[in-house]
């Protein structure tokens, strides 16, 4: 054992500088892959573990190299160029295309912040709490955590947020799942009936969790937050390294969060309605404490959600339109910045207040409009990667080139589907 501790401490102090260069760097890449964990992402896992059961975790595997491949391009695109995904767009598309990307991610992401809004409600639900005053302090908290901050503080309190994912790992543990089945649907579906129905929904809702795991905002967000923080190039590999890290990490909780609601929900055929039947449904298999676990999870994973799909749109607008704006910025300095984050906030909780507004029965919807709206983005993503005058000796490889470009087939035709379907079934 004494011998172990001595290779060890050997291996740190030959890599201490490394070691401490990652550190340096560590954080945009880890907190754009958690927050496609918030409120949103946890609805639309929760939905496709109960309706599906583990074969979805086919899916989740895929997407998951997917995420790795699309957010190291955007990490790097921006750390090459030292300009983020936006302003790529305006200078060498224009102003045009660049209101147009903008107008479609403003949409997707208020319809994400309605969403993650919605979260407070299913917790104040789940939890026997008022709703109006709970919203309120969480209004109040992200604004005093946004406004009086900075880049340093935002960084480090999201990064302690994703901590409260653990959750859903305890909620999986007390559901005594079918382990062995869950491992297998990883390589390959299996274990159920695959009727022409259930491919249908296996087709739409594994369109939603593409669309809540790979997100529009997290391909503008990755690039402006990593650029905030003034990663320099020299540094890339460690960006790089945690960006895949951050990929592997979120689909880890999410992968308990979908065998959690395979385990209890689908495997008793209890259908999923809304949160709160979601934690009350969980309890009698998993425990109460699994059910407030839930309910905090949801909590949590809305404020996360609020916050970094907020300032996407904030970071987004500046870098279309060519205005300066950062979290280390004084709200004096940069109103508009500010501003614009502000209004979204005020739009979504103003929606969300409304009677007819709930997470579970809106989220898949609005996760769907997010996966359509990626086929465009990942179009400017790999034109502008695969550029040599932008990226010089930093151009994809071959690997991640075709692969994204098979994403991004596979997402439209899919997309495709959804929309057909869609327009048959209102018929």
């Amino acid at each position: 054992m004494w011998c172990n501790m001595e290779k060890i401490i050997s291996f740190y102090k030959r890599n201490r500088v490394k070691f401490l260069i990652f550190l340096g760097i560590f954080g945009p890449a880890t907190i754009t892959a958690m927050a496609d964990n918030d409120a949103a992402g946890v609805a639309t896992y929760a939905i496709a573990g109960s309706k599906l059961g583990y074969p979805i975790l086919f899916v989740l595997f895929w997407v998951t190299i997917l995420l790795a491949i699309t957010q190291e391009m955007g990490m790097r695109v921006s750390l090459v160029s030292r300009k983020g995904l936006g302003d790529l767009i305006r200078e060498y598309h224009g102003v045009g295309v660049s209101i147009l990307i903008f107008g479609a991610l403003f949409i997707a992401n208020m319809g994400v912040i309605v969403v993650n809004m919605a979260a407070f409600k299913t917790t104040a639900s789940i939890l026997h709490l008022p709703v109006f005053p709970l919203i309120i302090f969480m209004i109040g908290l992200i604004f005093l955590f946004v406004i009086k901050g900075n880049y340093k503080l935002t960084q480090n309190i999201m990064l302690f947020a994703s901590l409260f994912y653990l959750a859903y790992v305890f909620s999986a543990l007390k559901s005594k799942p079918d382990w062995g089945l869950a491992f297998k649907n990883i390589v390959w579906p299996q274990g159920v009936k695959f009727t022409p129905d259930y491919l249908k929904n296996y087709i739409i809702i594994g369109l939603g969790v593409l669309g809540t795991t790979i997100t529009p905002w997290g391909q503008f967000f990755i690039s402006s937050f990593g650029l905030d923080k003034k990663i320099d190039t020299t540094k890339l590999k460690f960006s790089q390294i945690e960006t895949y890290w951050g990929a592997f990490l979120t689909d880890f909780f999410s992968f308990f969060m979908i065998v959690a609601t395979a385990g209890t929900l689908f495997a008793n055929k209890i259908q999923l309605i809304d949160g709160a039947q979601a934690a009350w449904a969980i309890e009698p298999f998993a425990g109460r404490l699994a059910s407030i676990l839930f309910a905090v999870g949801i909590m949590n994973a809305g404020f996360m959600g609020v916050v970094i799909v907020g300032l996407t749109t904030t970071y987004a607008f500046s870098e279309f339109f060519g205005l300066t704006g950062s979290l280390d910025s004084p709200y004096n300095k940069s109103k508009t910045f500010y501003s614009v984050f502000i209004g979204q906030i005020i739009i979504a909780f103003l929606i969300a207040m409304l009677p007819v507004i709930d997470l579970f029965k809106i989220v898949v919807t609005v996760q769907i409009l997010n996966a359509m709206a990626l086929p465009p983005i990942f179009y400017f993503l790999i034109k502008f990667t695969n550029n040599h005058e932008i990226m010089g000796k930093y151009v994809n490889n071959k690997f991640q080139k075709w692969f994204a470009i098979g994403g991004t087939v596979v997402i439209t035709l899919a997309s495709l589907f959804t929309a057909f379907y869609t327009i048959i079934a209102y018929k």
